[in-house]
């Protein structure tokens, strides 16, 4: 399990145990590097465990769905390895008028031309896969059975478990106060437990990588913004009754599914911010309430058993920022997710791992180049719900 004791010296560090510096420690520890991630609080205590467990391919660009195909290979693939849940329960798009419809015809043409398999389908077709839907007002849905879902608490834990078989230092509750940098190069990390040499840092603090970036003297502009998300979860109904993740846009870009505990989890797209608060608000229940009960009219009889607050680090597109920082050496980012770093974890691990190790990737990295917010090369906004 993760530890206390900081080493007197790493060759690369992660600052930030979230699912994206785990997978991250994880590929390069697999790899055989020698690799250690410091964490302010526990694995996964920032918005990991705070997610609402989706998965999904079903994006309106290319690189987008490259690396969640890729993602859902690898969650596939280490769920199977490591014995964590991950189903593969579908998302399914309501889409409520012609020009919703016109625009998920053409992400569904770029999602087929990469193997992702989905397809339009009748409002009748959609109750069949969710009874409970209310149609009267649906036209069509997006479906694609290979999305999915899984827990952030099992998945997050066995990547942890993993990393540490394989050579791994996992930190906890160690807080990163400044970086030692000695003519560009980084040296070491002083921390609220001491000091660490290290001569690669990775930032994958998602919410905080302004702070870090800042600490590190990073001029480069990469804007990424805290926003507060909620999220509720209900009293179990009967298991089966919602097993895809369900999206309505029209209805408060909300998301709901059903956990294997039984209850309904989701959330809606009322946003607040740039915060580090995190207080449920009465607007939000007003809101999840209402929206819920107009794509499932039978939620209206039941409880909310929790609600919780959690943070997409937003960029101005939407997009993360992944990749090299070229005016520190030896300094990387893979932050700014905006609410996509559980479902993009392994891939992102990938594709860090393949720069440090290999200097190049596979995957369109280049996308998520974080030097495009200077140069106002703005990706098209990433399709984003809750």
């Amino acid at each position: 399990m993760p530890t206390k004791i900081l080493p007197e010296k790493s060759e690369i560090t992660v600052i930030g145990g979230g699912i994206v510096g785990v997978t991250i420690a994880h590929e390069l520890a697999r790899r055989g590097e020698e690799v250690t991630v410091i964490e302010k609080r526990f694995i996964g205590s920032g918005s990991t465990f705070r997610c609402g467990t989706g998965i999904r391919q079903q994006f309106g660009d290319e690189a987008n769905v490259r690396v969640m195909k890729r993602s859902v290979d690898l969650w596939k693939r280490y769920s199977e390895e490591y014995g964590f849940p991950f189903e593969q329960t579908g998302y399914l798009f309501l889409l409520y008028d012609d020009e919703e419809v016109e625009a998920f015809k053409r992400n569904i043409a770029i999602q087929n031309r990469f193997g992702v398999p989905t397809r339009l389908i009748t409002p009748e077709e959609a109750k069949e896969i969710v009874p409970l839907l209310d149609i009267s007002e649906v036209v069509a849905a997006s479906w694609n059975p290979t999305d999915g879902k899984a827990s952030p608490f099992h998945s997050t834990t066995a990547f942890a478990l993993h990393a540490e078989e394989f050579g791994a230092k996992l930190v906890e509750y160690t807080e990163v106060k400044d970086f030692i940098i000695e003519n560009g190069e980084i040296k070491g990390l002083k921390t609220s437990r001491g000091t660490i040499k290290t001569g690669i840092v990775i930032n994958a603090t998602n919410a905080w990588a302004k702070l870090v970036n800042a600490m590190a003297g990073i001029r480069t502009k990469i804007p990424i913004e805290p926003y507060k998300h909620q999220a509720v979860i209900t009293q179990p109904v009967k298991k089966g009754s919602v097993k895809p993740m369900v999206i309505s846009f029209r209805y408060g870009h909300a998301y709901l599914t059903q956990t294997s505990h039984g209850g309904i989890i989701g959330g809606v797209g009322h946003e607040e911010g740039p915060t580090y608060d995190l207080s449920p608000t009465y607007e939000f229940m007003r809101e999840v309430s209402y929206y819920f009960t107009k794509i499932i009219p039978a939620l209206r009889e039941l409880l909310i058993l929790r609600t919780w607050a959690g943070y997409y680090a937003k960029t101005p597109d939407s997009n993360p920022a992944i990749g090299k920082i070229e005016e520190l050496s030896d300094y990387y980012i893979a932050a700014g997710f905006s609410g996509h770093g559980f479902m993009m974890a392994p891939a992102v691990a990938e594709m860090v791992a393949d720069l440090i190790t290999k200097g190049k990737t596979d995957l369109p990295v280049d996308f998520y180049d974080p030097y495009r917010f200077e140069r106002g090369e703005l990706r098209g906004k990433a399709l984003q719900m809750g």
